[in-house]
């Protein structure tokens, strides 16, 4: 593996009083992955809002209905950010495929024995009970895996959703010839239960991925956050050259 090492030299660690030594600074994340990853996370923030809202009515208006068209303002709102969160999903699925060696499905799926170990370290680095996670400039071995899953909530919640949207979309509309998901899903009721459900799991996700993220920047200073605007970390050449 190859980095990118565009600082002769690099600041000192995050110790007091520590030596300096040298960073390499490693191209992580590309731009498809960065941009899908902001559209996601936008998306996803409208989506429980007004999903939730969808669900639970909780804005009361006087007079009828139809000189203030709340709820249909709200669902509107909910299917043109859930048709951008549709395409950054498949977007990504595809770099699983395109991206560069950081952003393949090999380093989602942990395959070697290093990375499995590594979701063990991981894991209790994570929950105080570990000294040491697992470095390496992609994602560690229990993040990827996490990904992984949460790729295919994403894939269900997409599929409930386009089943449900069959019942209120016109005859003509191009989403009928998604009519077949709702028996598959169990019926409508089924579809709505696990849609919401998931929204749950997704929302869960997000806070201990933020959590994850702030923790690493935090002790670990290889620009876990920086990253995610600039594509760029910085680690020890050892660990930037792990497998």
């Amino acid at each position: 593996m190859s980095a990118t090492t565009d600082m002769p030299s690099a600041p000192a660690s995050p110790e007091r009083g520590a030596v300096p030594i040298d960073l390499d600074r490693v191209y992580v994340w590309e731009w498809p992955v960065r941009a899908t990853h902001w559209l996601l996370f936008f998306s996803i923030l409208i989506l429980c809002g007004t999903g939730y809202y969808i669900g639970h009515p909780f804005i009361s208006v006087p007079g009828a209905a139809k000189d203030h068209f709340v709820m249909g303002t709200v669902r509107a709102v909910h299917l043109y950010t859930a048709i951008v969160f549709s395409l950054a999903v498949l977007v990504r699925i595809y770099w699983f495929f395109a991206g560069n060696q950081y952003a393949r499905l090999s380093e989602f799926i942990p395959f070697s024995r290093r990375r499995l170990r590594g979701i063990r370290e991981t894991l209790l680095y994570f929950c105080f009970l570990g000294r040491d996670p697992d470095i390496y400039p992609g994602h560690d071995a229990l993040g990827g895996m996490s990904y992984i899953i949460i790729f295919v909530v994403y894939l269900v919640l997409i599929a409930t959703g386009l089943a449900l949207y069959t019942v209120i979309a016109s005859v003509g509309s191009p989403f009928q010839v998604f009519d077949f998901l709702v028996p598959l899903f169990g019926g409508l009721q089924m579809s709505r239960l696990i849609h919401h459900v998931l929204m749950w799991v997704v929302l869960i996700f997000a806070v201990l991925h933020i959590y994850c993220v702030f923790l690493l920047s935090l002790i670990q200073h290889y620009g876990e956050i920086d990253s995610i605007f600039t594509g760029y970390k910085f680690f020890r050449k050892r660990e930037a050259d792990a497998p």
